[in-house]
């Protein structure tokens, strides 16, 4: 399952994320992501767990939770809407 992380400290890294997630379950990757104008954090990033048990209760237990001095969002990621730029017409 992927896991989409909210609200961290600009300072948090990928290992940062891994060492969080990592005690509800293996964790396949963790990252954060950067900007590449800027080379900093945008303040969130992602972590796929194959477990969806095991991500279930890590997005349970760290969501609203402090991390690296952020309480931070967790929540299941949703998939990109290929069409989320497109206008409606009514």
């Amino acid at each position: 399952m992927d896991i989409f992380v909210a609200k961290l400290n600009h300072e948090t890294t990928g290992d940062d994320l891994k060492e969080a997630f990592k005690k509800f379950g293996e964790v396949t990757s963790a990252k954060v992501i950067i900007d590449y104008q800027t080379g900093r954090s945008k303040g969130y990033g992602f972590v796929e767990m194959p477990n969806e048990e095991e991500a279930n209760e890590a997005i349970n237990q760290l969501n609203d939770t402090e991390l690296d001095g952020n309480v931070i969002v967790v929540k299941k990621s949703q998939p990109k809407n290929k069409n989320s730029r497109s206008r409606y017409k009514e």
